[in-house]
């Protein structure tokens, strides 16, 4: 079983916005901007921008900042909204879980 700790990672039950959802809902929709104005800005080809958006691409430090520049926020909010969806997803992936189980601490193996 997961350790309460781990789980505090997991700040709650509910799966969190994601990166595409973030940048679809709260930045494209509103400002009706379509993906291809997005990746003109950000410098990356619309196939880039899908992938962010139907979450099939992770940000990385370098999208990150882009994403701040373009979008007029930090480089920390996006690998924040990153990681959150990140650990949420190990948190409630099966196999994740399996593995993260088998884990044990140092200082079990060193006793």
């Amino acid at each position: 079983m997961i350790t309460d700790e781990a789980m505090n990672m997991n700040l709650s039950k509910r799966k969190p916005v994601s990166v595409g959802e973030m940048i679809s809902e709260e930045f494209l929709i509103p400002l009706q901007l379509e993906r291809q104005q997005l990746a003109q800005a950000m410098g990356i080809s619309q196939q880039q921008v899908d992938a962010l958006c139907d979450n099939q691409r992770a940000v990385d430090a370098e999208t990150a900042l882009i994403l701040a520049k373009v979008l007029g926020n930090t480089a920390q909010f996006w690998l924040n909204t990153q990681q959150r969806t990140d650990l949420w997803n190990a948190l409630h992936t099966p196999a994740c879980i399996e593995h993260i189980e088998q884990a044990k601490p140092l200082i079990n193996i060193a006793a």
